[in-house]
């Protein structure tokens, strides 16, 4: 472009024929077109850069100040059919800018990131592409201009270089984070899913299944033949009345949970201290209750198949039936776990339905009542007397259900 420029210019200022008013007019026509060819090739420079890197490699671009302003000549041929001829390249700050050599008029604008060096590294003079697929071809033979792109390429490669590790380092941890959560989320949704769809009869092996394993360690209940049919009339007296009552099944065991517990299938145990100790059937009456209902308002197959594992869930799921040990130990946690009571208002309304007072079981879960003074002040028999639950003859035989 100085070169352009001097060459419109013409002879030095002080010579003979810069004299007169057409040579000065002349001079200023060519200052101002070769200002306005350093303009246009300034504003298609940066409006390329801003387009094709986005920004991205500005601060790679600039920290390359000792190349600024760089220019040199060169061979360029915009397609394999044209001559070549001779330009001036000018690097910039994320492109390179070839202009004629006589008009300082832009012949094509080259982004640096994506110009390709054409044969190998080391020939001379080096050729150069704006890409793969180009048609161009520029030809420089200048050492400054060829290690500055160079360099520039050598910045480019190291950025995606590292966007690249930076990609796989997100990747990775996306990929990581979705198996913990995968790992987190699946076991809970497939007992979820898995209890969903049991039958009743299904549930039913399944707490028959932990009750074999809770008779493996605590022994077989109590069955006293008087004392067993004192206790089936005590369960139709108390869940005949209850609501979402209904089949299922009262054991007494002989070294049995502290109070109660229930498992699938509507089954509750009792401990023989229920019968044994108390004043009347109305403990032993309420604990079946309140273990009835805590069972429809938390499903007991839950936590039996969080204990199974996903493995044995998936089975279940899958092929109708658990491995053969899946719940071995379950009624030893199930025991020292305990359950909850159910919400005091609900235990009432079912315990007034089922014409059950609340007192006896509230005094047996805390003697001083200050956990349970709910329940105590809610008893609907507080102040009148509860309907007869068993007559004297099935009490006493009910005491005695776990005699040898």
């Amino acid at each position: 472009l100085r070169d352009a420029a001097r060459a419109l210019a013409g002879p030095n200022r002080k010579g003979p024929n810069r004299k007169g008013p057409n040579r000065k007019a002349h001079d200023r026509n060519a200052r101002n077109r070769i200002a306005e060819n350093r303009i246009d090739c300034r504003a298609r420079r940066h409006g390329l850069w801003l387009w094709q890197t986005g920004g991205r490699i500005a601060a790679d671009m600039t920290a390359l100040s000792k190349y600024q302003r760089l220019e040199c000549s060169g061979l360029w041929r915009g397609t394999p059919d044209d001559q070549r001829r001779e330009v001036v390249v000018a690097f910039g700050d994320a492109s390179l800018v070839i202009c004629d050599v006589r008009s300082g008029t832009p012949l094509s604008h080259w982004s640096l990131p994506a110009v390709e060096r054409v044969g190998t590294a080391t020939a001379l003079p080096a050729l150069y592409a704006p890409g793969p697929e180009a048609t161009e071809v520029l030809e420089i033979d200048d050492d400054t201009m060829i290690a500055a792109i160079e360099k520039v390429r050598g910045v480019i490669a190291a950025r995606r270089r590292s966007d690249g590790r930076l990609r796989r380092g997100i990747s990775f941890g996306i990929a990581a984070a979705a198996v913990v959560g995968l790992a987190i989320w699946l076991p809970g949704a497939l007992v979820r899913q898995t209890a969903s769809v049991l039958p009743a009869a299904k549930r039913a092996e399944i707490g028959g299944t932990i009750l074999a394993d809770i008779i493996r360690t605590h022994g077989p209940p109590c069955n006293d033949p008087l004392g067993r049919r004192a206790l089936d009339r005590l369960q139709a007296r108390v869940l005949g009345r209850g609501q979402g009552s209904g089949g299922g099944q009262v054991l007494i065991l002989r070294d049995g949970p502290q109070p109660a517990a229930h498992l699938p299938g509507a089954r509750v145990l009792l401990s023989r201290a229920l019968v044994e100790k108390a004043d009347g059937p109305a403990l032993a009456a309420g604990y079946i209750l309140a273990e009835r209902l805590t069972a429809e308002q938390n499903d007991p197959i839950l936590p039996a198949l969080d204990y199974a594992g996903v493995v044995a869930t998936f089975r279940l799921l899958t092929t109708g039936s658990l491995p053969k040990g899946a719940l071995d130990g379950y009624g030893a946690r199930l025991f020292a776990r305990g359950a909850p009571l159910p919400p005091a208002a609900a235990l009432l309304a079912r315990m007034d339905q089922a014409g059950i007072p609340a007192a006896p079981l509230a005094r047996a879960i805390d003697p001083g009542g200050a956990t349970t003074r709910p329940l105590i002040e809610g008893d609907p028999y507080r102040e009148k007397a509860p309907p007869l639950l068993l007559g004297d003859g099935d009490w006493v035989s009910l005491q005695g259900i776990c005699t040898p």
